[in-house]
């Protein structure tokens, strides 16, 4: 799925010109980047949630030639699903229990 197909979906739901559809899905991507800079976790209620975290430098090998090569330190986005995707996904928990556990997330 692309922003496009997130914006058209935004659009036949909502019923939004594609234009200001577009732009809405735009505004909701540039405040999660902005939320990630600034290292902060994004918390999409059902969905999960997005997290800056360090990664340390470490010894790694090239594949071709099996010669360790360092790897920096850095920075990388990890992403955790929520147990109702995780649920929707595998079919593993009840989906009423899920739904309940949500409700009662969004009143927080």
């Amino acid at each position: 799925m692309t922003r496009a197909d997130l914006a058209r979906a935004v659009q036949s739901v909502v019923g939004l010109p594609r234009r200001e559809s577009a732009l809405l899905v735009d505004m909701v991507f540039s405040e999660i980047f902005e939320r990630l800079i600034a290292r902060e976790d994004v918390k999409l209620s059902s969905f999960g949630t997005f997290s800056v975290r360090d990664k340390p430098a470490r010894l790694g090998r090239d594949p071709r030639t099996g010669v360790g090569a360092p790897i920096s330190a850095r920075l990388v986005v990890t992403f955790r699903p929520s147990r109702i995707l995780r649920a929707r996904i595998g079919g593993s928990v009840e989906m009423d229990e899920l739904a309940a556990d949500a409700e009662e997330a969004d009143k927080d």
